[in-house]
């Protein structure tokens, strides 16, 4: 397995998630611009699920070398990359946190997919998943540069979908909504439209067992963001969302 942003604790949980249920990996690359978090997951997973790994360094914010993946093969690719950056009201004029959030979500982001979806094309199988955000659905004045950002990542996933599916490579896209981790740490997030996790996991590794395409981690929130995009426009732009 590859795994790109493995200090997420939901590409952990399912990682952990996948081992449990019995798959089997050759190797998985965890992928990182944070190598001591990492190395504690590593070790986690070797010694419980004796599971081999390998640590890579990866920063999307520098200049990426990619000869250095030539080696690297695996039938699944999981991508947990994410920054969510200060919101409109701290940082919309802040120009390094605008580049910043669209670089790591998706300028920097696409091109490493790009990598390892082209090895899968000429395999002829495989499996990209990849989280993108419900807020990328509609724009709202909170965020609405990283909303932007996962807006783009979500229609590339879609675009790849369409692209790779011929190829017999399927890509699944998950939006997770509220997450209880590092990330969001701190916000005043309602319990009940937030997941664990574990509970991110579960619902992902089921979605992949049946090659969904496009996943509501909380299926509420495919509810919650139908209502946003059919707002009409000239009522959604008074709103403070």
């Amino acid at each position: 397995m590859i795994v790109l942003g493995s200090t997420s604790e939901v590409a952990q949980a399912f990682v952990e998630k996948a081992l449990q249920e019995g798959e089997k990996f050759e190797k998985i690359y965890l992928f990182t611009s944070n190598k001591e978090t990492t190395k504690r997951f590593a070790q986690h997973i070797d010694v419980k699920y004796l599971q081999q790994s390998e640590i890579i360094e990866l920063d999307l914010t520098n200049e990426i070398n990619y000869f250095d993946f030539d080696q690297i093969k695996s039938p699944l690719l999981f991508c947990a990359t994410g920054y969510l950056g200060d919101g409109t009201e701290e940082g919309l004029y802040d120009n390094k946190n605008t580049e910043r959030i669209i670089d790591i979500n998706f300028a920097k982001l696409v091109p490493v997919i790009n990598y390892f979806a082209h090895k899968f094309e000429n395999r002829r199988s495989g499996t990209i998943i990849a989280l993108s955000s419900v807020a990328g659905d509609r724009g709202r004045q909170s965020n609405f540069i990283y909303g932007s950002s996962k807006a783009a990542f979500t229609a590339y996933l879609s675009g790849l979908r369409n692209y790779l599916f011929p190829k017999k490579v399927h890509v699944m896209t998950v939006k997770p909504g509220f997450m209880a981790t590092r990330m969001t740490e701190g916000l005043p997030l309602n319990p009940k439209l937030t997941a664990t996790p574990k509970q991110a996991a579960a619902c992902i590794y089921k979605a992949y067992t049946k090659k969904k395409n496009v996943v509501y981690v909380l299926p509420i929130w495919g509810i919650i963001m139908m209502i946003i995009r059919n707002i009409p426009e000239f009522i959604f732009k008074k709103l403070k969302l």
